[in-house]
């Protein structure tokens, strides 16, 4: 009884250095993925916005004229109520483009996930009151994501050179995608928001940008939807 006594104590002390092993072990292996992420999400920020900084035009008189503008959707109003001004500044620049004839067409794009909620609706009547006729507005229904607006744009539409809308953060990642897939786009920018909403979105934005590349370089992904094609005529 008396060595079983003795013993105990040497097993807790070992016990407790294998616990605080453990642990440490255990940071370092976290610290080590935080960095590696961090590392991550830098490549996947500096690839996008170098390989599509010279397609980003703010002026609108340097945006060569193209047949289509796609216009990228987002929830016409915030949650706790009012008008989003993400979306009031992409149809400003979507009504600006079509007005100074640099597109023919303006395809909103976006997502449709249930009757109460329609992004391509609320542009297409956002545009109209705006002054764009109805005729010269398509509506992609599926463009649930930015990679679904892009690669429909060519499979359904039949669209290779068009000018994308939205704001510039939304923009380079939309280009990139485009590039990758071969097609020749540019961009056209709504102005930005400033305040927390940005700093919220700036900060989604990131780990959106890790996801294209992925998308585009690892799981090759395709829209959930494609269907029969349209022609914008």
């Amino acid at each position: 009884m008396g060595g079983s006594e003795q013993s105990r104590p040497v097993l807790l002390a070992a016990d407790k250095r294998r616990l605080i092993a453990a642990v440490k072990y255990t940071a370092i292996a976290v610290k080590f993925a935080v960095i590696l992420f961090l590392l991550l999400v830098f490549y996947a920020d500096s690839s996008i916005r170098n390989q599509t900084s010279s397609l980003v035009f703010s002026d609108l008189s340097d945006v060569p004229a193209n047949r289509v503008g796609l216009l990228l959707g987002t929830a016409p109003y915030l949650t706790h109520g009012g008008v989003n001004p993400f979306f009031s500044h992409r149809i400003d620049a979507a009504v600006a483009l079509f007005e100074a004839g640099k597109v023919d067409f303006i395809l909103a794009s976006g997502d449709n996930r249930h009757v109460s909620y329609n992004e391509p609706i609320a542009m297409r009547n956002e545009l109209i009151r705006r002054g764009v006729p109805a005729e010269r507005i398509v509506l992609d229904y599926a463009g649930f994501r930015t990679l679904d607006s892009i690669i429909r744009i060519r499979e359904v539409f039949g669209q290779e050179r068009f000018v994308v809308i939205s704001q510039r953060f939304h923009l380079e990642r939309a280009l990139y995608i485009a590039e990758n897939a071969g097609m020749q786009a540019v961009g056209f920018r709504a102005r930005d928001v400033e305040g927390p909403a940005m700093m919220r979105v700036q900060v989604r934005e990131y780990l959106a940008r890790v996801m294209a590349l992925a998308d585009v370089h690892i799981f090759r992904s395709s829209p959930r939807f494609l269907g029969d094609p349209i022609f914008i005529e």
